[in-house]
Formats: structure tokens, C-alpha cells, sequence
């Protein structure tokens, strides 16, 4: 077996275990390991594909490779993002009761 050979079933493993882990619900796809899972099994599969490429995988990848950087950038944007609103909600927020904002009811 040749070391792309290698990588590249490292790849495979990388994918199954993300997704058999998702299927389990042991991870979630806002978790970060599974962001990083499926990350690793496109990059070595790509790397697989420098010494027999084929083009639909490559093309497979490519895009799995994508989604996957694009679904674990709005992950942490939605991670940070709430606890900013709870730090400092707005005085007229719907939210909030009127005596809080100082009216009797």
C-alpha cells in the first residue's frame, strides 16, 4: 500500500467517524470535531488524489472541503453571537417588563 493509499483511508476514517458519531449522537453538527473530522477526510483524501486523480472526487471534496470551513465559520458566529445579547439588552427590548423599564403596570 502507498502512503497516498494510506491518507487517503485515513480520510475515509476521518468521514465515517464523523458521521457515525453525528448518527450516535455523540457529536453534533455544531461541534467542532465534527467540523474537523470531516475536515481532515477531505484534505487527505485530496491528498490522495495528487497521485490518482479522478475528477468527480476531486470535485467531491473539493466541495465537501468548502461547506465544511463555511458550516464551521457560521458555527462559532452563532456561538459568540448570543452571548453578546445577553450581556447588554436593549431598555425597550419586548423582552423585558414595563417595570423594569420604569413604567407602573
Amino acid at each position: 500500500m502507498s502512503i497516498a493509499d494510506f491518507v487517503g483511508l485515513i480520510g475515509v476514517a476521518a468521514y465515517l467517524s464523523a458521521y457515525g458519531l453525528l448518527q450516535l449522537g455523540v457529536l453534533k453538527v455544531e461541534d467542532g470535531r465534527y467540523a474537523l473530522l470531516n475536515g481532515v477526510g477531505a484534505l487527505a483524501i485530496l491528498y490522495s488524489l495528487i497521485f490518482d486523480f479522478n475528477l468527480p472526487s476531486f470535485i467531491t471534496q473539493t466541495a465537501w472541503l468548502i461547506f465544511t470551513v463555511i458550516g464551521y465559520a457560521r458555527s462559532r458566529s452563532r456561538r459568540t453571537r448570543p452571548e453578546a445579547a445577553l450581556k447588554a439588552p436593549a431598555a425597550d427590548s419586548p423582552g423585558r417588563g414595563a417595570a423594569v423599564r420604569g413604567r407602573a403596570g
